[in-house]
């Protein structure tokens, strides 16, 4: 893959255009865009400030706008690039992709590669953790620091708690509500935070917003489908797991997510005793949404435990 040769020097693309949709609050996400090619649709990303990189992943429903507040305090001082995956933010959802997690790993590694960033602080969460994490696990000698926010690493088909949960949403009933309802969006997204209070009707259009139709919202089904399905490949991203032993890492974990819980936490735990881990007890699924004051400041330490 390669960076988009329609690409201006600002990151801009004819293609696409500067304009943003009328949904999206350029106060709230201040960013310019930028753009990147792959084989089966453009990606959005954004890269602000200068400095060692930040590299955000997000998960499911969310894009980049997720991690805005983060973005907005570090980019003083560090370089922040946050891709969209296909089908989500402002990325292109093109109908033909499969949506699999592993080949939206492939399109991510094809931007950090065509960006050649090192030294990468690499913050993950949900399918943003085997996502972000099959890169670093690739790429090794590129990290630097690695922050995990609830997510997960490993095959979960033997977990009855996860085969219900992707058996349902990502079945035949899940698809429909996905499709006709935005359900995943509109009801699972709401049900993972901590304090639902903190997804207001303002923030929340703008994760409802990008998943406008049934056409539109095929990722957002994919990946609980994935779950189960995609057992393989999670397994043979964990029995890699020794490959970051070495890195630098925090877990910043919510104890309020419905998802990955305090079993997955003490999981994450055991395989990197090393990692410093914060809990944060009245959060849910979305750290970076509901306490990115707090996970700024943590990143911005890392800095301190450097050589």
């Amino acid at each position: 893959m390669n960076a988009n040769p329609h690409a201006t020097g600002d990151g801009r693309d004819p293609v696409h255009g500067d304009s943003e949709p009328a949904w999206l609050d350029l106060d709230e996400y201040p960013f310019a865009p930028h753009w990147f090619s792959t084989p089966s649709g453009t990606m959005h990303y954004v890269d602000e400030g200068r400095g060692r990189p930040v590299v955000f992943v997000h998960g499911n429903p969310t894009w980049s706008f997720q991690f805005r507040h983060v973005i907005k305090d570090l980019a003083t001082s560090r370089r922040c690039i946050a891709p969209d995956h296909l089908g989500f933010g402002l990325s292109d959802k093109p109908p033909a992709f499969s949506y699999l997690p592993v080949d939206q790993a492939a399109n991510f590694a094809g931007l950090l590669d065509s960006l050649d960033v090192r030294d990468v602080t690499l913050v993950v969460g949900d399918w943003g953790g085997p996502i972000g994490l099959s890169w670093a696990l690739d790429n090794p000698e590129r990290v630097s620091e690695l922050v995990i926010t609830n997510t997960w690493l490993w095959s979960v088909r033997s977990d009855w708690y996860y085969r219900a949960f992707s058996g349902f949403m990502g079945g035949p009933v899940g698809r429909q509500l996905i499709r006709h309802r935005n359900f995943f969006a509109s009801s699972v997204m709401r049900q993972a935070y901590g304090d639902k209070r903190r997804l207001t009707p303002f923030i929340h259009r703008h994760y409802l917003d990008p998943l406008a139709t049934a056409e539109d919202r095929k990722g957002s089904w994919v990946f609980p489908r994935e779950i189960i399905n995609s057992s393989d490949w999670l397994q043979s991203l964990w029995d890699r797991r020794s490959r970051l032993a070495s890195k630098t890492m925090l877990i910043a974990w919510g104890m309020k997510d419905i998802a990955f819980r305090e079993k997955e936490l003490r999981r994450w735990q055991e395989a990197f005793p090393a990692a410093r881990t914060v809990v944060y007890p009245d959060t849910g699924h979305f750290v970076s949404e509901e306490q990115p004051v707090a996970l700024a400041r943590e990143i911005r330490a890392l800095d301190l435990q450097r050589p």
